[in-house]
């Protein structure tokens, strides 16, 4: 089986992929940070990424929705960011990274889970702000490098997914999937 991240700064436009390549049959696995903001605010707690157990929650559900995907078929799956992304949030929020993340990270590594060419999906020029995304344009392009420079600095090469019309976009990450041995 092969294990794709789709990854990218805030609002590049990475959900309508997802979206567009689960439509066409892929095995898709969301992301984690998403949910675990909805559902601390839904608990009371209206910035979550404040708190350094932040981190390990993400880290927790990434890690059960990883193991949960091996059960299921299909040659191809495609993640919704991965461990390295929640390396890139804790290092770009200024937590520090726990003994979980590092666990994670780690086990990602030596279990060769991701193929080693990252899906990155290039900013738009523009971020819409959510709820959960309340990050502006130029954080997002910091966010960006960070996130850029993580998986740089374990060992995976970030190919890029170029600004463009959705089809088009789609049209390069199916391209990068069927390409590879």
């Amino acid at each position: 089986m092969k294990r794709y991240i789709l990854t990218g700064s805030p609002g590049a436009g990475k959900t309508a992929i997802l979206r567009w390549l689960e439509h066409d049959g892929y095995t898709v696995v969301e992301e984690a940070a998403t949910d675990v903001i909805a559902l601390r605010q839904a608990q009371g707690e209206p910035a979550p990424w404040t708190n350094p157990s932040f981190v390990d929650a993400i880290t927790d559900l990434q890690r059960r929705r990883q193991e949960q995907a091996a059960s299921l078929q299909g040659e191809v799956q495609i993640y919704d960011r991965s461990p390295v992304c929640t390396y890139a949030l804790a290092r770009y929020l200024g937590h520090p990274v726990s003994s979980a993340l590092a666990g994670e990270l780690e086990r990602i590594q030596a279990g060769d889970i991701y193929d080693k060419k990252v899906l990155f999906v290039q900013n738009l020029g523009f971020v819409v702000r959510t709820d959960a995304r309340l990050i502006t344009f130029e954080e997002a392009l910091r966010f960006e490098q960070v996130h850029r420079d993580a998986y740089a600095s374990l060992g995976y090469e970030c190919v890029s997914i170029a600004p463009g019309p959705l089809s088009e976009r789609v049209a390069a990450v199916k391209k990068r999937i069927e390409a590879a041995p």
